[in-house]
């Protein structure tokens, strides 16, 4: 059975597409089928893999306005069993489209879309914008789970209430089968007080919901890592550019554990 999981957290700069990317990678690698969807209008997980938009005529706009199919737009990247649909800047109109829409349901545009490819994949990974507007709606209405990125810094934890409440207002409403997959704390520092804090602060109030490579260890977590912010202007993900670095070691190590699920 194919799983769909949203990234998704409405803060900017938390490390919601590095997670996307390479966790796509490391499914692949792991020799599973997987489908990284871009649906940002910042389309850094496009760029993260190396394709830029004169690469591609057509993206998920396309997709969400239903001029094109999702197997139209799909690419193939350059890492085995990694598939990609890419995103672009135009897809800041959307929003627009949506509202303007007299469709009904049209938070499940994007679940009726994938409908079609589904079957082809063992996981669809969705990199969503940091914004909780009909995008983001889109993606976790489509979705059996989403992960969190929280970044182990000042502010982590802000705005997180009205994320939980929107994953809770959808299960009650269009998606019961949505589920929070867990989170995951980024650009930790063990030099860092503040990050160790954040980190215990995770720890405290969603201690059931961290990742964790085996019982008793601890939790999952992305440091802060240069092979990391350096890997997207090589177009590859860390797991790729760097893959004994630490940051792709984390990444490896969240990928063992989703697909243990």
């Amino acid at each position: 059975m194919s799983e769909v999981i949203s990234i998704a957290n409405q803060k900017g700069g938390v490390g919601k597409t590095t997670t996307a990317v390479n966790l796509a990678a490391s499914l692949a690698e792991r020799g599973k089928k997987v489908l990284l969807l871009d649906i940002d209008p910042q389309s850094n997980a496009t760029t993260s893999l190396g394709f830029n938009r004169n690469d591609y005529e057509y993206n998920i706009y396309h997709v969400l306005i239903g001029s094109k199919k999702l197997s139209e737009v799909i690419l193939k990247s350059q890492i085995k069993k990694l598939d990609l649909v890419p995103s672009n800047i135009g897809l800041v109109g959307i929003e627009k489209e949506f509202y303007n829409s007299r469709k009904k349901n049209r938070e499940l545009i994007l679940k009726e879309k994938i409908k079609e490819i589904k079957k082809v994949y063992d996981y669809i990974i969705i990199d969503s914008p940091p914004a909780l507007g009909p995008i983001t709606i889109n993606a976790l209405s489509a979705s059996d789970s989403v992960i969190i990125p929280i970044q182990c810094e000042f502010f982590a934890l802000e705005g997180l209430a009205q994320l939980l409440n929107t994953v809770s207002l959808l299960k009650k409403t269009i998606n019961p089968k949505l589920k929070i997959k867990g989170f995951l704390p980024t650009m930790y520092s063990k030099q860092n007080n503040l990050s160790k804090q954040v980190l215990a602060d995770l720890s405290y109030h969603f201690k059931d919901k961290l990742f964790h490579i085996r019982k008793g260890k601890e939790c999952i977590v992305v440091p802060r890592n240069v092979k990391i912010a350096e890997s997207p202007s090589f177009g590859k993900p860390v797991t790729q550019y760097a893959a004994s670095s630490k940051g792709s070691l984390a990444y490896r190590d969240l990928a063992t554990v989703i697909v243990r699920g």
